[in-house]
């Protein structure tokens, strides 16, 4: 079946296959969080991308995989109610950014800023920090095959991440997302976020000035 993006709980995980590269999503409590999986398929190295919710489930879908690292988007809670349970079990490292690691229920092995790398076997993903939903959220970029964009809460279909009506807080985001993710990144980027369905730069980048207009 062809990638959709669409998982709901307690459903299957969607599977999109790149070269060299298999990304798995999948929809978990409590609050429908997506998590994402990249196994790099020769050697089953393995990244978790937010271990929002059902540890059990996410250590089911890593399978036989040797997992090399836990990125946390953001620190706010509904995306780390797994993460200790998956720590545990795997004794993974934990990967944010300095300003959101005390939100987390665990230490940080490994603080990202701007324009660091996370290595999956051969295949490199650069840090972009976001700031506005949280202090110190973070993105992923992968730049093969047309683009791949993992932007936790900071950038959904339709619009950024929730600035709870923060004038200021809103700014800083927007133009966090339009100067570090819509400006350098071409139309063909896949958008993996971190509430519902996916999303493509191109489909996004002409309703840039609505979203400024109506201030989130």
């Amino acid at each position: 079946m062809p990638y959709t993006g669409e998982v709901t709980v307690g459903g299957p995980a969607d599977v999109r296959e790149l070269p060299g590269l298999t990304i798995t999503k999948v929809a978990t409590n409590p609050f429908n969080n997506n998590c994402y999986l990249l196994r790099d398929t020769a050697s089953g190295e393995t990244l978790l991308i937010d271990a929002a919710g059902d540890p059990e489930r996410l250590l089911e879908a890593l399978g036989d995989g040797t997992l090399v690292g836990i990125v946390e988007t953001h620190g706010h809670w509904d995306h780390q109610q797994a993460l200790a349970d998956v720590v545990k079990a795997t004794g993974a490292p934990v990967l944010a950014t300095q300003a959101d690691a005390a939100d987390l229920p665990v230490p940080v092995d490994r603080v990202l800023a701007d324009g660091d790398t996370v290595a999956v076997g051969p295949h490199t993903l650069t840090a972009i920090t976001l700031v506005g939903h949280t202090p110190g959220s973070v993105a992923l970029h992968y730049a093969g095959e047309g683009g791949h964009l993992f932007s936790g809460d900071s950038l959904f279909p339709g619009g950024v991440g929730n600035t709870e009506k923060d004038a200021a807080r809103f700014a800083t985001l927007i133009d966090d997302v339009e100067n570090k993710l819509f400006a350098p990144f071409p139309d063909s980027t896949w958008v993996y976020a971190g509430h519902g369905s996916d999303t493509t730069l191109g489909a996004e980048r002409a309703s840039l000035p609505e979203w400024r207009e109506r201030g989130w």
